[in-house]
């Protein structure tokens, strides 16, 4: 069987897991959210993968670029990435993945992006989904009404998130 390199990273937001398979980076999420069994057994099925503890040269880069991004000094990521969805979850998560560093959308906004205004729903539970956070930036999502709406590492570590996104490179 094939198999998920991971380690866990300790962010100054909290701590993280991360996963490589085949020399791409397929996990970067919060270690103790709530749908922490869900989201590894997904892609442990659509892999036919195990995870198996263990550094490689993508966890190396991961956490060298994450420290950068904490540290303001990195707005994008460089890294090689591998997301296991739904053709629908891939085409929110790529809408994510176009929201501009230091920017926010909404659930709305997203659903329009990928010609479904109607699927306001799905879209936010594909947000909700996405296992690779702060590398696909679900962080940046907002509610419709300006207010912070859910996040996988808290409603605090999302606007501290934010508030390091707006503040990077501030004189």
């Amino acid at each position: 069987m094939k198999s998920i390199y991971f380690q866990y990273y300790q962010s100054p937001l909290g701590e993280l897991i991360l996963g490589s398979f085949e020399g791409k980076l397929c996990l970067c999420d919060w270690r103790y959210r709530k749908a922490r069994r869900a989201i590894d057994s997904r892609l442990q099925k659509g892999l036919k993968a195990l995870l198996i503890e263990q550094d490689c040269p993508v966890l190396t880069k991961t956490k060298e670029q994450l420290n950068e991004y904490f540290n303001q000094e990195r707005q994008t990521f460089d890294l090689p990435t591998l997301t296991v969805g739904t053709d629908f979850q891939k085409s929110v998560w790529q809408a994510l993945v176009d929201v501009p560093f230091g920017n926010t959308s909404t659930y709305l906004k997203l659903a329009e992006t990928i010609e479904n205004k109607t699927a306001i729903r799905a879209v936010a539970n594909a947000n909700g989904a996405n296992a690779l956070s702060i590398i696909i930036p679900c962080h940046r999502i907002i509610g419709s009404n300006g207010n912070m709406v859910g996040y996988a590492g808290g409603l605090p570590a999302k606007a501290k998130l934010l508030s390091l996104e707006n503040d990077l490179f501030a004189a």
